[in-house]
């Protein structure tokens, strides 16, 4: 076949080991040199290497860079963790049920507590921000948990308090070193890459552990020899003795390689039976496997991929994203010149300042006596031959020119410039010594879009995978305690420490202008809240809710009292309109008896005209007088009884409702 002429006798671990080598000589070509610079800059460590004149005897380096990367990875913590819920899970569009994502988000809050995955996550970010890249393995581990028991004891009479102990698998992050991990190098991710590989020294109990529990094969141990290639810090002293490099690959293998291994494992009879032609067609293509190799040449553990979803248990996330590369840019990288720049400037200026305050000394020689000692301390006794000032001469060079201290400060800014990061001394005084609001809120804002990319970055290519990885470990090996299989995450993420003191600037100038009468002022001052750093800021937050909402006593004897309140008003209309109809009534009868009125004093008059008069030209004369003034009279009362009716007419329009 051809894959026996392609690798004839080779074992997998061979060809892993050569895979690893070659992804190593890469590591080394490109990075190893810098990922070291990177990590002794952010520690502060002095090496030879940092040297830029033979005369240079200062070791300073400067915090300019260590500030930098913690707080950048304090401001990506926070944003990640400040809020206490730092993930979420929604359920899918065709799940009817949603009680089991429910059960399974609480679960998975728990059991990360218990495995502390919080310290893990801030452990990559750190590594992310140094090294540009942030990795971690998912492993699983069987663990003893202990639960509390109390049992009934002497027919219930006493209690007996003890514990329990419970076999379970728990799944946790484990940090990984980017020195430590390899990868294809024309792979840009893990899933695209022919493999992966985790290249560390182990302690040789850890090893000897896994083979007495099974999980690794039964194999002869030595103790390894120290390789500082893989070394976590190579500033330390390691020993040799106890300890294993343990090589782990997760990735493809020629499928004729893993059957192999099987077959010298197993020694399956059965397997031998196999018809050519099949043996054949098996032997075909790749397969995805776990390969486990202790020293180089120990085959511990081959397993195809044990998990339901066929994913590699690595995640990792770049800093910065580099186009077409694996290994991100982070802080450090950003800022590597100008710190370079500024450790150059400090180690000069400590330098000339050490010959300003202890300069040379210029000696005669032949007016010394013999045998002394040729050197300048506090307090030394020096014998000459002759005038001490003629002997002994001191080379001034000068004070140091201020101009070095603005530099320096140059310098910082441009570390911060190029990281991004918030100048330590405060905000303002890194906008050319502006502090008005506006300036501030400007660089508040490039500042939090800077941050927001590495946050896209951080949840899109490790938290949301590392929740998924976790959630479908657990399901698959602990159904008891995650009986669900539909799921759909949605990792929370909040805006930063720096963010948020930025809108709480923006809520409270808003605030300032709507007025305490506003019907907003409310909704804002909760939002104020929400984004301050507050230790109880949740329990602030229901209080407010709380007084916020009615209370239920109070509203119904509230909406009693407007009930009572719109009965009174019923009641007050019910009057006002009868006392309306009575006084219509008797507009009414003002109106007739008006009308009537004229009427009977024309009665009247003519009963008046006719009273004691008698026939002849004087009674007459007497009649014609009396009518006269009885149709004046007349006249007079008919304009009293039309204003008398206009009035009771005005005043009932005016009584009406």
């Amino acid at each position: 076949m051809d894959d026996d002429k392609k690798y004839g006798d080779q074992k997998v671990e061979s060809w892993v080991i050569d895979k690893v080598d070659q992804w190593r000589d890469h590591y080394n070509a490109n990075y190893e040199q810098k990922f070291d610079e990177y990590y002794r800059l952010w520690r502060g460590i002095w090496s030879v290497e940092d040297k830029t004149r033979d005369s240079e005897r200062s070791r300073l380096i400067s915090p300019a860079l260590q500030q930098a990367v913690e707080s950048s990875v304090a401001e990506v913590e926070e944003a990640t963790f400040g809020r206490g819920k730092w993930f979420d899970i929604r359920d899918d569009r065709l799940d009817q049920s949603k009680e089991d994502i429910a059960y399974l988000r609480e679960q998975l809050s728990e059991d990360f507590q218990f495995t502390k995955t919080r310290k893990a996550v801030a452990e990559c970010i750190l590594n992310a921000a140094v090294f540009g890249t942030g990795v971690g393995e998912i492993v699983l581990e069987e663990v003893k948990e202990m639960k509390p028991a109390t049992q009934p004891v002497m027919d219930g009479a006493m209690k007996a308090v003890g514990v329990t102990t419970q076999d379970r698998v728990v799944v946790k992050l484990r940090p990984i070193l980017p020195q430590n991990f390899l990868i294809d190098p024309v792979a840009t991710s893990i899933e695209d890459a022919l493999g992966v590989a985790i290249d560390e020294f182990v302690p040789k109990h850890q090893v000897e552990i896994g083979i007495q529990n099974g999980i690794y094969r039964d194999v002869d141990l030595e103790s390894a020899i120290t390789d500082s290639d893989i070394e976590a810090d190579k500033e330390l002293t390691s020993f040799d003795e106890d300890k294993v490099r343990l090589t782990k690959y997760y990735g493809l293998i020629p499928r004729s390689l893993y059957n192999r291994a099987v077959m010298e494992e197993d020694d399956d009879e059965l397997s031998k039976t196999v018809k050519p032609e099949e043996d054949e067609e098996e032997e075909k293509g790749y397969i995805e496997v776990i390969i486990v190799i202790a020293n180089g040449d120990k085959l511990l553990k081959i397993e195809e991929n044990p998990y339901m979803m066929q994913d590699r248990p690595v995640v990792a996330f770049p800093w910065d994203i580099v186009p077409s590369r694996f290994w991100g840019r982070g802080i450090c990288e950003k800022g590597y010149n100008s710190q370079k720049a500024l450790d150059a400037e400090l180690r000069a200026r400590i330098d000339a300042l050490a010959l300003t305050v202890h300069p040379m000394i210029a000696m005669d020689a032949s007016r010394m006596p013999r045998g002394a000692k040729l050197e300048v301390r506090p307090g030394k006794t020096i014998l000459t031959n002759g005038n001490p000032s003629e002997i002994l001469q001191p080379f001034k060079f000068g004070n140091l020119d201020q101009v070095t201290f603005a530099q320096a400060g140059e310098l910082q800014k441009m570390v911060q410039m190029a990281t991004g990061a918030i100048d330590a001394a405060g905000i303002p005084g890194t906008i050319n010594g502006d502090a008005a609001a506006g300036a501030v809120s400007m660089s508040m804002g490039a500042i939090i879009k800077r941050h927001k990319r590495t946050l896209i970055n951080f949840q899109e290519s490790f938290l949301i995978p590392m929740i998924e990885k976790t959630a479908w470990r657990y399901m698959q090996f602990d159904p008891d305690n995650y009986p669900v299989s539909d799921y759909k995450f949605l990792p929370s993420s909040s805006l930063g420490v720096i963010a948020r003191e930025y809108e709480v600037t923006q809520l409270v100038q808003l605030l300032q202008t709507l007025g305490q009468d506003s019907p907003m002022y409310p909704m804002l001052v909760s939002a104020v809240i929400d984004n301050m750093g507050l230790s109880n800021r949740e329990e602030i937050m229901a209080q407010m809710k709380q007084a916020s909402e009615p209370n239920p006593e109070a509203q119904q004897a509230q909406q009693q009292q407007m009930q009572m309140q719109q009965e009174m008003a019923a009641a007050q209309l019910q009057l006002v309109q009868a006392q309306a109809m009575e006084a219509q009534a008797r507009a009414q009868k003002y109106q007739v008896e008006a009308q009537l009125e004229p009427q009977v004093v024309q009665a009247k008059m003519a009963a008046a005209l006719s009273t004691n008069l008698q026939a002849g030209n004087a009674d007459d004369a007497e009649f014609a007088k009396r009518a006269k003034i009885a149709e004046l009279m007349l006249k007079e009362e008919d304009m009293k009884s039309n204003e008398r009716i206009a009035t009771m007419q005005v005043s009932s329009k005016n009584r009406q409702p």
